[in-house]
């Protein structure tokens, strides 16, 4: 039963948990390639967590700001109206520590 919600885990959460909007608005202005590019800088999948723990990364339905379409939500931070090369910067000031939580 615990598989069912989404709130029960069975595995810890990296430090960092990236949520990617896939609601119309961020669909239609590109969230696929913004998942691509967080896959990418990762080398995680959505649902995973890294190896070294630093992200976990997960799929949600709408982050409600469609308005900053497309967004991710980094712990309880949204950064909006993205492109794969922000993503990159973004990940690149993660890696690096430079991003506050």
């Amino acid at each position: 039963m615990a598989t069912f919600y989404s709130q029960f885990r069975f595995e810890p959460l990296g430090k960092y948990l990236i949520k990617i909007c896939h609601g119309t608005a961020c669909h239609v202005n590109g969230s696929i390639k913004i998942a691509q590019a967080v896959m990418e800088e990762f080398g995680v999948r959505e649902g995973k967590t890294t190896e070294d723990g630093l992200v976990t990364l997960e799929r949600v339905a709408c982050l409600g700001c469609c308005s900053l379409a497309p967004v991710i939500m980094i712990n309880d931070k949204v950064y909006g109206k993205l492109t794969p090369d922000k993503v990159r910067k973004l990940a690149k000031k993660l890696k690096e520590g430079e991003l506050r939580d």
